[in-house]
C-alpha cells in the first residue's frame, strides 16, 4: 500500500486492521463508508474481503493520490466511489441521495473535535440502516458522546488508538415510548 509522505494522514496499523477484521468477522456482500480514508486502507482491505463497494471520501490531495494508486493495483476502480471533499460536506451530499452503507468506517485527524460531530451527522441521517455497523479510530482523549439515534456496543484499546463499534438504533426500538436511546460509555 502507498501512503501519503507527512503527518496529515495516519494509515492504519496492520495489526488493528487485522484485529478490526477479525471482530468484524464478515463483510462480504456490504457497502462500504469509508470517511477521512487516507490512503483506502481500511476500505481497500473491506472490498479485498469481498465487499460489494466502498465510497471513499477524503480531501487531502496527497492522500487521494495514495489511494487512487492503491485502488488501481488492487484492481478495485469500478467498486470505489471517491468523493474528494471534507467529510461534513460528503455526508450531506449522501444523505440527500438517500443512500444507505452497511458498515461506516470514521478515522478522523486526532484531537481535533471531528468524531463526536461526524458520529452525530451519521445519527441523525438515514445513511446507516438498522443494521449498518459504524467504527470508529480516535484518540482516548476524544471519548464517544451518547449520540442520538446510534448505540456504543463496544470499545478496544490499541495503544493510544481507541477502537469503537457504534449500530444505529433499530426503528422499533426508537419508537418505543420508555425505551433508553442512548448508552453511555
Amino acid at each position: 500500500m502507498v501512503a501519503p509522505k507527512g503527518s496529515h494522514t495516519r494509515p492504519a496499523l496492520d495489526r488493528i486492521k487485522e484485529s478490526l477484521f477479525s471482530i468484524l468477522f464478515d463483510v462480504s456482500g456490504q457497502t462500504i463508508l469509508d470517511l477521512f480514508a487516507g490512503s483506502g486502507s481500511v476500505g481497500i482491505e473491506a472490498l479485498s474481503r469481498g465487499a460489494t463497494s466502498a465510497t471513499f471520501v477524503e480531501n487531502n490531495s496527497a492522500a487521494l493520490k495514495a489511494m487512487t494508486t492503491n485502488l488501481k493495483a488492487c484492481g478495485f476502480e469500478e467498486q470505489s466511489t471517491i468523493m474528494k471533499q471534507d467529510v461534513d460536506r460528503a455526508l450531506d451530499k449522501l444523505s440527500k441521495q438517500n443512500v444507505s452503507f452497511d458498515l461506516i468506517f470514521v478515522d478522523p485527524p486526532y484531537l481535533k473535535d471531528l468524531v463526536n460531530v461526524s458520529l452525530a451527522k451519521i445519527g441523525s441521517s438515514n445513511l446507516a440502516h438498522s443494521g449498518s455497523r459504524i467504527v470508529v479510530e480516535h484518540h482516548p482523549k476524544e471519548p464517544i458522546e451518547e449520540i442520538e439515534g446510534l448505540t456504543l456496543t463496544d470499545t478496544r484499546t490499541y495503544g493510544q488508538t481507541l477502537i469503537s463499534f457504534l449500530r444505529k438504533e433499530t426503528d422499533a426500538r426508537s419508537q418505543m415510548p420508555d425505551a433508553k436511546k442512548h448508552k453511555s460509555i
